[in-house]
């Protein structure tokens, strides 16, 4: 597959510079970073060189992985392994397991609303099991807040998800707190960002 049939997504463009002034406070600590859902591999590029103290693990779906990798090849970047094969699947957690201590920050970009609820508690567990004391699990994307859409344009494309795949849908961060905390995992940052996104942090305790 020649380079400049890399796939692209016109969100990471849009949303990468905002994400990454909110994500380098926040990991100016971390020195292994694994991403989860990376995609076309678009957001692990750009903070990769963004962010060259860091070493960002890429991952997605084994179908995803052959794109993401055109992307990475031609960064050539140091802190860029070779990107992983890893799924959230309900009742067993991230597909195939990651050692604990590996990582020392986890980060998702637009993930959360696309897997079923399920796959969202089992991807929580398998964090919690992850990271270490003082680790961060950081998602981006829409949110509701107590239940409720934080916009009109968020209620729409909600109603766009559930039409596509019923099991899909914009989570609750309140409902994702609930089954964090007894995890060890407590929110810290709820970060506004344009579009009606936000960056939302919790730490493990």
């Amino acid at each position: 597959m020649p380079m400049d049939n890399k796939p692209f997504a016109e969100s990471c463009e849009r949303n990468r510079d905002p994400i990454l002034a909110a994500l380098g406070p926040l990991l100016s600590d971390a020195r292994q970073v694994l991403e989860i859902g990376s995609g076309t591999g678009q957001h692990a590029v750009y903070f990769a060189a963004a962010l060259p103290q860091l070493v960002w693990q890429a991952s997605d779906h084994p179908d995803h992985l052959p794109g993401m990798r055109l992307w990475l090849d031609e960064a050539g970047l140091a802190n860029t392994p070779p990107p992983i094969a890893l799924q959230s699947v309900p009742g067993l957690g991230l597909q195939p397991p990651l050692a604990a201590g590996r990582f020392d920050a986890v980060f998702t970009a637009n993930t959360l609303h696309i897997m079923s609820w399920p796959a969202v508690c089992a991807l929580l567990d398998s964090v919690a099991a992850l990271l270490p004391v003082g680790g961060l699990f950081i998602a981006y994307g829409p949110f509701k807040r107590d239940g409720d859409f934080t916009s009109a344009s968020n209620a729409a494309f909600d109603g766009w998800l559930r039409a596509r795949d019923p099991a899909s849908g914009i989570r609750d961060r309140e409902a994702i707190d609930a089954h964090a905390q007894p995890l060890g995992l407590q929110r810290t940052h709820s970060i506004a960002l344009p579009a009606n996104n936000e960056l939302l942090v919790w730490q493990r305790r």
